[in-house]
């Protein structure tokens, strides 16, 4: 165990630290939540991860999104994060992805084992492509739902997606879900709380999103962070320190 782990070892015990290192994860979505996400899974000592984006930063990632600075603007997500997990933890065995990934492409991708999957994707429909060939694949999987338009963090709850409630994603997710044969079976991050119109604009040259949200800089922070606290708590499934 190395020194820069010692804190984490003393928090969830040597074994739980152990199933750490020795876990596999996946991350698709480097933006405001999923960079997060990846960050404090890794930090945790997760010793095998892949992330995936095919977004480069613009200026308007500042004020929420973890790679997003002025020296990174332009440059790719994937690879500013792939840098940065590396700096926190050199020996980790990373793959980085730089591509909007789909179709047989997404199926590829998952071929290999994971022990968890992390969706943090913000376009519905590889999203919900991600979350179905997942759970067919039997991964356990958290999915971030919307942190736009949101203001308080104490209202961000866990939950199976089948009992999530006043979330416009969520709803829509689970009827393109429904579709599939899927109900229940993985894990959702969202927040009840209301969004009001006026932080919602339509926009143009955006890809994949044919509106905005207005997003305060904590809130996708926060929801990246519960999602990686569900995968951590599970690989180590919650045991205590003896």
């Amino acid at each position: 165990m190395t020194e820069w782990l010692s804190r984490t070892e003393l928090c969830i015990g040597s074994e739980a630290l152990k199933r750490l290192q020795h876990s596999n994860v996946l991350v698709v979505g480097l933006g405001g939540v999923g960079a997060y996400a990846a960050e404090m899974i890794c930090r945790a000592g997760v010793g095998k991860m892949t992330i995936v984006d095919g977004d480069k930063i613009q200026a308007t990632n500042r004020n929420r999104q973890l790679p997003a600075l002025t020296s990174t603007e332009g440059l790719p997500k994937a690879v500013v994060m792939g840098r940065r997990l590396l700096d926190i933890n050199p020996e980790i065995n990373l793959t980085v992805i730089q591509e909007y990934i789909k179709d047989e492409r997404m199926v590829d991708i998952l071929g290999q084992q994971f022990d968890y999957v992390v969706d943090a994707i913000d376009t519905l429909a590889p999203k919900v492509f991600l979350i179905f060939h997942s759970l067919t694949k039997h991964y356990p999987v958290v999915s971030s739902m919307g942190a736009g338009g949101k203001l308080d963090p104490t209202r961000i709850i866990i939950s199976d997606i089948s009992e999530t409630t006043d979330c416009a994603l969520a709803r829509i997710l689970r009827k393109r879900l429904h579709r599939l044969g899927i109900r229940d079976g993985f894990k959702a991050v969202y927040s009840p709380e209301i969004v009001n119109k006026s932080m919602v604009r339509s926009t143009e040259g955006e890809q994949n999103k044919a509106s905005i949200v207005g997003t305060i800089s904590y809130m996708p922070a926060a929801f990246g962070i519960a999602c990686a606290s569900v995968v951590i708590r599970d690989l180590t499934n919650n045991l205590e320190v003896s």
